[in-house]
């Protein structure tokens, strides 16, 4: 069974940094889409950035363009999202989500239903 991992997040003032890492076990696949989605409570959840293990391609929202990377960690099964000038407006909850083995991210990265597997989500609080 495959499982994501997250760890990171927090709190942090407006203007401040922040990264969160997803790790994905066992790593059986060279090639896989890992994207960070984020939900703010009432609201849907939304696409926020993707990475493709494999080819390095990666997608983002426009929330969140210029601000947060995605990229690999150290650890080939890693993906990390360093997020920079937070706003208020960042605060939610983020969500690690995996496609399975096999697939690269596409132009349809932000469909949540594509997705097999997710992490359990972690906090990030923007204060003004």
């Amino acid at each position: 069974q495959v499982q994501l991992v997250q760890s990171g997040g927090g709190s942090v003032q407006a203007g401040g940094s922040l990264g969160l890492s997803c790790a994905v076990s066992p790593y059986n696949a060279n090639k896989r889409c890992m994207t960070w989605f984020r939900q703010v409570s009432g609201k849907e959840r939304e696409g926020i950035a993707s990475f493709s293990l494999g080819n390095g391609t990666t997608y983002y929202g426009d929330a969140v363009k210029g601000r947060f990377t995605v990229s690999q960690g150290n650890a080939k099964n890693e993906v990390i999202l360093q997020m920079n000038s937070l706003e208020p407006e960042d605060t939610a909850m983020y969500y690690c989500a995996a496609k399975r083995a096999g697939t690269t991210c596409g132009d349809n990265w932000s469909e949540q239903p594509r997705y097999a597997y997710w992490g359990q989500g972690t906090q990030v609080t923007v204060s003004s």
